[in-house]
């Protein structure tokens, strides 16, 4: 089943393109790894969306994460209530949420007007 980090972080002022930066630089060579985003919350918050084959594949690369982290420490601030610079949560999707799919009428072709209009008129002949 899908999985899912979530890391939010507070840079330092005037860090923000350094730190974004940094993240687009990565290598995100983990066994598992789907993909991931880095969402601009606020001036100088951000979050981290990671998502991953499964929770296992996940757990299999923190060290890894936690290495990609320390390169960019020095641009983070204490977040306060004791959360150090990170505020790291992660697990498995339990729902799959996509947008209601609408669909369009399409425009009758040149041969399907024709057809529609052959039919009135073989109607039309009929009940006179």
């Amino acid at each position: 089943m899908t999985a899912f980090n979530v890391v939010r972080f507070r840079v330092k002022p005037g860090h923000e393109q350094q730190f974004i930066d940094a993240h687009r630089q990565v290598k995100h060579g983990f066994k598992g790894f789907i993909r991931a985003n880095l969402v601009r919350t606020g001036e100088q918050t951000f979050c981290m969306i990671g998502e991953w084959r499964n929770f296992p594949s996940l757990v299999a690369a923190r060290s890894q994460m936690i290495a990609i982290l320390d390169g960019v420490r020095n641009l983070l601030e204490d977040l306060g209530g004791g959360l150090g610079v990170t505020d790291p949560v992660s697990g498995q999707s339990v729902a799959a949420l996509m947008p209601a799919r609408v669909t369009k009428k399409r425009k009758a072709t040149k041969r399907k007007q024709a057809r529609r209009s052959m039919a009135r008129r073989s109607r039309a002949k009929r009940k006179r």
